[in-house]
């Protein structure tokens, strides 16, 4: 999963991901990866609106955003 946040870091792509929380919660969110430290990354979350800090062992999935689907979301 580290590979494929680089990846996306790098491009600088949206990625559609799912996260599970500490509590154990899944949640889908479109973000922007920002910045990548050790085993977390800080990105821009399009549900919250905000600056997020997120643990890659709790990425479940990383999916690149298409043009395509940004102009249709």
């Amino acid at each position: 999963m580290k590979a494929q946040i680089l990846k996306a870091f790098k491009y600088q792509q949206l990625v559609d991901m799912m996260y599970m929380a500490n509590d154990g919660s899944i949640s889908k969110r479109r973000i922007k990866i920002l910045k990548v430290s050790g085993d977390s990354f800080q990105a821009y979350c399009f549900l919250r609106h905000k600056k997020r800090t997120f643990k890659m062992d709790n990425v479940l999935s990383l999916i690149p955003v298409t043009h395509k689907e940004r102009q249709i979301i």
